[in-house]
């Protein structure tokens, strides 16, 4: 949906301009400043936990140290949100500066009305050239970009279609370093007269998404790192009514061939359920015979042991564990090669350079995988910036901020007018002086739209403040939940209608009525699934059931329903 600005100018007091007051002007700026380089680096589920800049003990077993390069040389984000976890979305609202619902991409297989309004729009008109190059998955061609090279649909790790504007075509390789070659070879051959603009590029990768497929050099690499599983991981979900009817709990819900390449018995290649065989049918014959080899040894040994309930489990949590960090791994050294041609081409001062990624994702938490629901773990995007002009390298930034504000901090920086409706803020003053914190913001707003689908997850929306978070789960369940960060960051504990908490709960709830009030939302944001809907889901899922007894153990709960 196309929102629009008033017009900046009454050229004459009763000229009748009011018939123009629905177009969104995109103004245009005096080129009289030296506008920054932007290069936005952004993957697709990638947890903070598995970030070592952010010091959780995962990480420091599987270290990032290209990514945390940013940290240290610029600002890390503590305290960073979505405003509604799931990909598509996400990307729409940094596009916008808006929320899903004004922006109109409310859930993965909407339509992104790219005629509205966007960043590289804005920065495209102030005088940058802009480029987007692999995941775009917001359906239709990329809009406002001078060049883009977008995968096909979520994309695939190896041998990946890539779509331009003339063609679609296979190109052989890895994805994430394919993405990285691309991003470079793209600044390398602007011409002279391109090069005297500055530049908008953003990376984005598909990595760590879903079936997590890494690299053949990182295979192997953390077969001989435990990681740590989380104490939650065998969650009861007591008090959580919406968590205890999701589909994303690792050892009961992942698709054992195509999540954990998991073999049909010893000695075989061939895999257990896996519906979307062509990831692993497109690979090249040496590509799959590499494969093969690579995890042969370590399936045959899972046979040998027929493991059985918490040893199950927790090698599910292991095997997971080990395919993302490898995805991850080389996430890392692109952002490595990406930082090194910035150096080498005297480009890294002027450049403000961002890593982040579409929200966040549970790593074994409360036994999930996936993202979704309005827990910190999926809530929480990690954000990096530096950019040497404006910001102290080492600088901590522990204000409330969201995905919403990406958008109005670029134009800030670009010295661009940023657009009335646009509802996020600029973080250049936090960037600037830290001491903004306190001010910046005293709660986000957050609302999930995308149920019934894969994983199940209840349609909610909630605010988080400093300390405390209040959730509404309102498909096919009224519930409330409300948690104290201080005292249960894990979010084990729902207090809603704990007397002790009574005043908070009240204050909460008015903050949020005024957050929504604030952001425009309107009661056909709460519209509900008719239930033969959510039914005939649940349904769908038994049957698999029935059909994959041993591939879908974790919806054997769903036929007693």
């Amino acid at each position: 949906m196309l929102f629009r600005n008033r017009p900046f100018h009454f050229l004459f007091l009763f000229l009748p301009i009011v018939l123009n007051a629905c177009k969104e002007k995109i103004p245009k700026e005096p080129n009289n400043i030296q506008k920054p380089n932007i290069v936005f680096i952004m993957t697709d589920d990638h947890a903070a936990q598995a970030i070592s800049a952010y010091g959780h003990p995962v990480s420091q077993l599987a270290p990032t140290p290209n990514i945390d390069r940013i940290a240290q040389n610029g600002a890390l984000f503590k305290n960073n949100f979505c405003t509604n976890s799931i990909c598509g979305p996400s990307r729409a609202v940094i596009l916008t500066g808006k929320f899903s619902h004004l922006n109109g991409f409310r859930m993965n297989g909407d339509i992104f009305d790219g005629s509205q309004p966007t960043l590289p729009k804005y920065l495209k008109n102030v005088g940058y050239q802009t480029s987007i190059i692999g995941k775009w998955h917001l359906h239709g061609k990329p809009e406002g970009f001078d060049h883009w090279r977008i995968l096909n649909d979520q994309g695939n790790y190896y041998n990946p279609e890539f779509i331009t504007e003339n063609d679609t075509s296979v190109v052989e390789g890895y994805a994430t370093d394919l993405i990285t070659g691309m991003s470079i070879d793209w600044l390398k051959n602007r011409s002279d007269e391109e090069k005297k603009k500055p530049f908008f590029l953003m990376v984005h990768h598909k990595a760590p998404h879903r079936n997590w497929m890494p690299p053949i050099r990182h295979i192997n690499t953390y077969d001989s790192i435990q990681f740590p599983l989380p104490k939650s991981y065998y969650s009861e979900h007591e008090d959580q009514l919406a968590a205890q009817h999701q589909l994303q709990t690792i050892y009961k819900d992942m698709y054992e061939g195509h999540d954990l390449k998991m073999t049909i018995k010893k000695g075989s290649d061939s895999l257990r359920h896996n519906p979307w065989k062509s990831d692993f049918e497109r690979m090249t014959v040496k590509q799959r015979t590499d494969w093969n080899d690579a995890y042969r040894t370590k399936n045959d040994a899972f046979h040998e042991a027929n493991l059985k309930g918490k040893d199950l489990a927790e090698w599910k949590g292991q095997r997971y564990m080990r395919d993302y960090m490898g995805t991850v791994q080389a996430v890392d050294e692109g952002v490595g090669k990406i930082l090194d041609y910035l150096d080498a081409e005297g480009l890294t001062e002027n450049t403000i350079i961002v890593y982040t990624t579409d929200q966040g994702f549970y790593l074994g938490e409360k036994g999930f995988f996936d993202k979704r629901f309005m827990y910190e773990e999926s809530l929480a995007m990690p954000l990096l910036i530096q950019y040497p002009k404006n910001i102290s390298k080492g600088t901590v930034i522990d204000a409330l901020t969201q995905n919403l504000d990406f958008a109005p901090t670029f134009l800030d920086y670009a010295g661009a007018e940023i657009p009335e409706k646009m509802q996020g803020k600029s973080l250049k003053p936090l960037l600037s002086n830290p001491e903004n914190n306190k001010s910046f913001r005293n709660a986000i707003y957050y609302h999930y739209y995308d149920f019934p689908a894969f994983h199940m997850v209840k349609r909610h929306y909630g605010i988080r403040t400093e300390r405390y978070k209040l959730i509404h789960f309102y498909d096919d369940i009224d519930e409330w939940e409300l948690y104290d960060l201080k005292t249960d960051p894990k979010e084990l504990n729902n207090l809603y209608g704990d007397l002790k908490y009574a005043e908070i709960q009240k204050k909460l709830l008015i903050e949020l009525k005024e957050l929504q009030k604030n952001y425009a939302v309107t009661e056909e944001e709460f519209a509900t699934t008719p239930k033969a809907q959510v039914k005939k889901a649940y349904e769908n899922f038994a049957r698999l059931a029935d059909e994959e007894p041993n591939s879908y153990e974790g919806y054997q709960y769903l036929k007693k329903n």
